[in-house]
């Protein structure tokens, strides 16, 4: 793996992403696809099966917010700086339904010192707006780059 000195930002952030996918077990057993990763942005989709659905047929809510946290958690990860959620807050604008094709783009809005602000639009296939997510990172020790567990003595 190159240093991250060596990297562009397009290439930090999707060498992070790699790192990240990895170990990201729950977005990966949910059928999840990152599609796309930059500097503070990413998207990842994911279909409505029929296990995500609730007493009403739709999808549930948590599946979307998941998705959502998903997306904020790549996107504001994308600078080699491990950064966990603060607080988020979600929206649902109009119901997803098995089959859906969902998509959640997350961009940064704000991000100074430790702190960062993201809004993420979860759509359907038709480009419908679902949901929308705002989550609010904050940065902890450490880096995704770093040492991996094993590496040094």
């Amino acid at each position: 793996m190159n240093a991250p000195a060596e990297l562009n930002e397009e290439e930090l952030a999707k060498t992070c992403a790699e790192v990240m996918w990895r170990e990201d077990n729950a977005s990966r057993q949910l059928g999840m696809e990152l599609t796309q990763v930059g500097p503070g942005t990413a998207t990842i989709e994911m279909s409505v099966d029929q296990r995500m659905t609730n007493g009403h047929k739709t999808c549930h809510g948590g599946y979307i917010f998941v998705l959502a946290d998903s997306a904020f958690a790549f996107a504001c990860n994308t600078y080699d700086q491990r950064t966990v959620a603060q607080h988020c807050s979600v929206t649902f604008l109009a119901p997803a339904f098995e089959g859906d094709r969902l998509t959640a783009r997350a961009y940064e809005v704000q991000r100074r010192g430790r702190s960062g602000i993201y809004d993420v639009r979860i759509t359907n296939q038709q480009g419908e707006t679902v949901a929308e997510f705002r989550g609010h990172s904050r940065s902890v020790k450490g880096t995704l780059l770093g040492e991996q567990p094993g590496e040094a003595d």
